[in-house]
């Protein structure tokens, strides 16, 4: 059994309508279909009426325009830093989550959730960056009776996490490009003796990493470490999680 997802104004029906509009009659495998993937036969449906954005700026923004034309309610958050934003004032809602850093903020998880149920939120949208691609997020949420904007928890988990990407598909025999990946082997020196057995340059990538940060290319063993640290801080700061992976670094790539 499945879910079918109500946003604001418009079913899905409704809305494959709008897109189809010289249709009069659509199948309910063309309705249950709609959106993404085959779905089995629909036990509930719920209501996206209003919508928590954990995220700010333009991205915001954009999420507030698009919900604002399906008839949803909004519902900003903001650090100290962006108290003045455009976001906030546009929202329907706004609430403080904490301090500038991101880390004390957009990244607190319980934050976010406890602002959604205290704004009666039905929903939250990570945007991207931030926790868009954190599985345990998506699946506080789960736990929550509060929806995800976006994948399963599973399918965050499996290819949002790189070192575990890059085991799937090792384990389905496509090819992958030569590194080092293990959660649990971080120390500096070991992973250094690593990058040394990969041969340099090496890239070095937060494993939860997207957007280009948390990305560092160390061209000798010299440089490793100093760029090892500054991939890291920057993982942390912007992913809350500093553990990274090591790979071949392709200095000429083919698309």
């Amino acid at each position: 059994m499945s879910t079918i997802i109500r946003i604001g104004n418009y079913s899905r029906s409704s809305l494959l309508r709008r897109s189809f509009p010289n249709r009069i009659q659509f199948s309910t495998a063309e309705l249950i279909d709609f959106g993404g993937g085959n779905r089995p036969a629909i036990s509930t449906v719920k209501n996206i009426e209003k919508l928590l954005i954990a995220n700010r700026g333009e991205i915001a923004c954009r999420i507030i325009r698009t919900a604002r034309r399906l008839g949803v309610e909004t519902v900003a958050v903001y650090s100290d830093a962006d108290r003045h934003s455009m976001h906030v004032a546009m929202a329907d809602e706004a609430y403080h989550i904490g301090p500038s850093p991101a880390a004390n903020s957009y990244l607190v998880k319980e934050k976010l959730l406890d602002i959604a149920c205290q704004s009666k939120s039905d929903a939250i949208h990570p945007g991207y960056g931030f926790l868009s691609e954190n599985f345990e997020f998506a699946q506080l949420c789960t736990d929550n009776d509060i929806i995800f904007v976006g994948p399963t928890p599973d399918s965050i988990r499996s290819m949002g996490i790189k070192s575990l990407s890059k085991s799937i598909m090792i384990k389905a025999d496509v090819p992958v490009i030569p590194g080092f990946h293990d959660d649990h082997q971080q120390d500096s020196e070991d992973l250094l003796k690593h990058a040394k057995q990969i041969g340099f340059p090496v890239m070095i990538k937060a494993v939860r990493g997207g957007g280009g940060k948390g990305m560092r290319i160390a061209m000798n063993e010299q440089e490793f470490l100093s760029q090892l640290d500054s991939a890291r801080r920057e993982a942390m700061k912007s992913f809350g999680d500093d553990i990274v992976l090591l790979e071949r670094f392709v200095q000429r790539p083919r698309h």
